[in-house]
């Protein structure tokens, strides 16, 4: 079973049918022990920061989604469910992450410094980092395109985990990961061919991993 995490934000329905159309089943859930028993867990975003962590405190679900990401199982942030992996935002003062990954979230240079529109609104080229493969990018042509909406990135303090970058006025993190925990700071489900063939590649991690375990 594939996990969608119910916290109150985010856009879960649309999640749901994204990895419908890749051919994965996925059961959107705020009980903590489903999330402990799933084969593997999307944690999708929208929205603020803080009022996304404090929806997962609040039903009792960050501490089960952090186990989840270090569990070793399919796990998949998306939007702000990849920078509530990461130790805090300046969003707000006292915003704090879950603290899986290392680093902050940080906001885009506004209009007067670069010229570009905050939020970061629409398609984007996702550029693969050389010499670091994403097994979610086995079935996209380089460079993909994905549909953006984000006025903050994630800013890890360890390089290593950034698997592919995006540009706009500087480059930032569009997929970050290791071993099977992955997050993407893109909308996978609103990302036509692309997205959907990002979301089956997920899928298949989860396919491994269960027979890995029959056998």
């Amino acid at each position: 079973m594939i996990a969608i995490v119910d916290y109150g934000m985010g856009n879960l329905r649309s999640a749901q049918k994204g990895l419908e159309k890749a051919g994965y089943q996925a059961v959107i859930t705020d009980d903590p022990k489903a999330i402990d028993r799933a084969d593997a867990v999307v944690l999708p975003g929208v929205g603020a920061f803080k009022d996304c962590y404090d929806g997962l405190r609040s039903r009792g679900l960050a501490e089960p989604v952090k186990a989840a990401a270090l569990s070793g199982r399919p796990f998949l942030g998306i939007c702000v469910g990849l920078q509530l992996l990461f130790e805090g935002s300046e969003e707000g003062p006292c915003d704090e992450g879950l603290g899986v990954f290392p680093g902050r979230v940080v906001r885009f240079q506004s209009r007067d410094e670069t010229g570009l529109k905050v939020p970061h609104m629409g398609w984007n080229q996702v550029e693969p980092v050389p010499g670091r493969p994403c097994p979610l990018l086995k079935s996209w042509e380089s460079p993909g395109y994905a549909y953006f909406v984000h006025s903050y990135y994630a800013q890890p303090s360890d390089e290593s985990l950034v698997l592919a970058t995006c540009d706009y006025g500087r480059k930032f993190p569009a997929i970050v990961g290791r071993d099977n925990l992955f997050a993407v700071q893109f909308h996978p489900e609103k990302s036509q061919t692309g997205g959907i063939a990002l979301l089956r590649a997920f899928g298949s991690l989860v396919d491994a991993r269960m027979a890995g375990e029959s056998s």
